[in-house]
């Protein structure tokens, strides 16, 4: 089981333009589509395609009309009975894969709100392999909230006697800082430039940018976090763990959408993780993922018959 946690989720609007976006102007769009987003939904979303258990931990309203869409998707939830609706984010993307993104901030939350959601998923995370702490804070949430579930979840399983799931981050900012300086997570997953930022070090374009993410990530494993998959778009992924650095290229990949590509990355990575492969094919599985999703329109799960067949080259970056 792979428990995930989305404390801010999204309805995702995407609309396809017949041509680039030109600023000012009045264009007509090819196609558009909702989806029911937020990065640990878009996880448990993936998961649940490929066939494997998961469960997305979400705020929902009973009269938020985010259920529906949501309840449209098929997916196992464990909603937590908060106020107001969840957030809109707008997509804008072009015939090339451009993608232009409006992200509003979401629904303000308060300690309370907050105490119902770390309740809810210690209850779920009870005996999962891997719970995902996946997105962005909601207004009001301090930015160590994904510390403190780390920290309840983890007491939980000490209390019962039990191994604590293996813990997964996906965010970035302040959340991401905070994370990595006080949760010990098991894995992070920033891109490149979230990478960077947390760091403070800035990506020489003159250096290969798989052995300079190498490089920043190394000083983070394992002292402050077990493993760093870092994606790099459609460049490819690089993994840093206790035992090395590996970096694997993306296939070649018409790409129509991005949001949500780094979800799917993540739980490919997860799901190869789970069924217990090694660290050279979690990265394999996690490009793979993320390039199908690439491919497809708006926030879709890819499915393991929209994977890329072609080979996907991982070569060591650091002595192992």
């Amino acid at each position: 089981m792979i428990v995930t946690l989305t404390a801010n989720p999204s309805l995702d609007r995407t609309v396809t333009l017949e041509a680039s976006l030109r600023a000012g102007e009045v264009q007509p769009a090819a196609s558009a589509r909702e989806d029911a987003g937020g990065k640990g939904i878009n996880v448990t979303r993936v998961i649940r395609a490929a066939g494997e258990e998961s469960l997305a931990v979400l705020p929902l309203a009973e009269d938020d009309p985010f259920a529906l869409v949501l309840r449209a998707s098929a997916i196992p939830f464990a909603p937590v009975p908060l106020r107001g609706a969840a957030r809109a984010n707008l997509t804008i993307a072009d015939p090339a894969g451009v993608t232009t993104k409006i992200n509003l901030p979401g629904v303000p939350r308060d300690a309370s709100d907050g105490a119902a959601l770390i309740d809810a998923v210690v209850a779920a995370a009870a005996g999962a392999r891997w719970l995902v702490l996946a997105g962005s804070l909601p207004p009001g949430l301090p930015d160590g909230f994904y510390v403190d579930v780390i920290s309840a979840v983890r007491a939980a399983s000490a209390r019962a006697g039990e191994v604590a799931p293996r813990i997964a981050v996906d965010t970035s900012g302040a959340a991401l800082d905070a994370v990595v300086a006080q949760g010990t997570p098991d894995l992070i997953k920033p891109n490149d430039d979230e990478l960077a930022e947390l760091s403070g070090r800035r990506l020489d374009p003159a250096v290969p940018l798989a052995g300079a993410v190498a490089s920043i990530a190394a000083d983070l494993v394992p002292s402050r976090v077990g493993a760093a998959f870092v994606t790099l778009g459609g460049a490819g992924a690089v993994l840093v763990t206790a035992a090395g650095a590996w970096f694997g290229e993306a296939p070649p990949t018409r790409v129509r959408s991005t949001v949500g590509a780094g979800d799917s990355a993540l739980a490919g990575f997860l799901l190869a993780e789970s069924r217990g492969a090694g660290p050279e094919e979690c990265l394999r599985s996690g490009i793979r993922y993320g390039s199908a999703a690439a491919a497809l329109p708006g926030t879709q799960a890819p499915t393991r018959a929209q994977l890329p067949t072609g080979e996907v080259p991982v070569r060591s970056l650091l002595p192992q």
